[in-house]
């Protein structure tokens, strides 16, 4: 069944933009469990799959959701959850085997003030190195973050074609301000949006290896009863799928995992500058906290201080060329973050220490000030 895009312009929160940006992109399974402040992306969901032939269940806890969606991929659908804070938490684990079996599903975090049960309704964006650091073992992940509800929608879709594309989850990590926050969307027809499906395997089915890859790294993915013989596991295994307690194996499934993000990494990483081409300072900033930073260099820009703004669309895989070449011209970066130092370290990490870096940022609850920032900015580098 075709997706029913909502075509139009439409007054909603970066919840329920997410929700049709799923439909839009073809999903047609969404298993979760309640929690704020990403409940009204099931609740939206519940109400719009039954309309493109999908299903919505609401599992017993996170873990369960998750743990759905892999299966629900694996017979061919597209496939999402969302939560927050101690959801994404639990849900850690089977991000990995998500990982190593390499199966494309999509996870929304919608975040909020932690650590624990923290401010269930007020935001923060402290959950960034776990989406990349969160589950054990070598891998690569991809994560976006989108700074309003038009981006809810757009980088939603995005969010299932890398998905499909490199056979890998992908988070989408968004927060308690941007997921409440109404603007208008504008929701384009179907014909417009690209979608994008992984890629089925072709001939003999006796000779099928699932986990053999192809041109740009990633194997062709079969849906379970197509009638090609696929073994998934989260153990070390082979091209065949099966399971192989060597060295050498693991050695050659790691690098397979790795390389098929690292060897595409101007297809994936997606930035935007304002104001950098004759920037001395850098604002590096993402989510709702980019907001505030637009604000902030334009009021530098006033004061005569030439400073500019490096948005993250994908915050992992992590810019790092980008934010090296910038370091070779450039007084100085800022990290404008909802957290007590997270990204910020990347930054400091690739920029080098020849380079000042500083961060503004606090440990939730609310958005941080332009204000705040330009504070900053005159105390380290006027």
């Amino acid at each position: 069944m075709e997706p029913k895009v909502l075509t139009g312009k439409h007054f909603i929160n970066g919840d329920v933009a997410c929700a049709e940006g799923a439909i839009a992109a073809g999903c047609t399974f969404f298993g979760a469990y309640p929690i704020t402040p990403a409940t009204e992306v099931a609740e939206r969901m519940a109400e719009r799959l039954p309309d493109v032939g999908g299903t919505f269940i609401q599992m017993e806890d996170e873990i369960a959701a998750i743990t759905s969606i892999l299966g629900a991929a694996w017979t061919g659908a597209k496939t999402m959850t969302a939560t927050s804070g101690p959801g994404f938490s639990l849900m850690m684990e089977t991000v990995g085997l998500a990982v190593v079996t390499e199966t494309p599903c999509v996870v929304v975090n919608v975040q909020r003030g932690g650590p624990s049960t923290g401010l269930p309704t007020m935001g923060a964006q402290a959950d960034m190195m776990q989406a990349r650091w969160g589950s054990h073992g070598d891998y690569e992940i991809i994560a976006l973050s989108p700074s309003s509800p038009q981006e809810m929608f757009d980088l939603t879709i995005l969010a299932f074609n890398l998905s499909e594309k490199y056979r890998v989850p992908v988070f989408i990590m968004s927060d308690e301000v941007v997921g409440h926050m109404s603007e208008k969307v504008a929701i384009p027809a179907a014909s417009k949006i690209r979608m994008v499906s992984r890629i089925r395997p072709v001939g003999r089915k006796d000779k099928f290896k699932p986990y053999l890859p192809g041109k740009n790294g990633v194997s062709p993915m079969p849906a379970i009863g197509d009638g090609f013989n696929v073994h998934v596991t989260g153990l070390t295994h082979d091209e065949q799928g099966y399971p192989v307690m060597s060295v050498d194996a693991q050695k050659s499934m790691i690098t397979r995992l790795l390389d098929k993000i690292r060897r595409n990494l101007d297809d994936i990483i997606r930035t935007e500058s304002y104001l950098l081409s004759d920037a001395d300072i850098v604002i590096v900033s993402y989510g709702v906290s980019a907001r505030t930073s637009y604000t902030a260099v334009e009021e530098a820009r006033r004061m005569g201080i030439r400073a500019g703004v490096l948005r993250l669309i994908t915050v992992w895989p992590f810019p790092e060329k980008l934010i090296k070449d910038l370091a070779h011209r450039v007084k100085g970066f800022v990290t404008v973050e909802i957290n007590m130092g997270q990204i910020s370290r990347e930054v400091e990490r690739c920029a080098g220490s020849n380079v000042k870096s500083c961060l503004v940022g606090h440990p939730g609850g609310t958005v941080i000030t332009p204000e705040e920032v330009i504070h900053r900015i005159k105390e380290e580098f006027r």
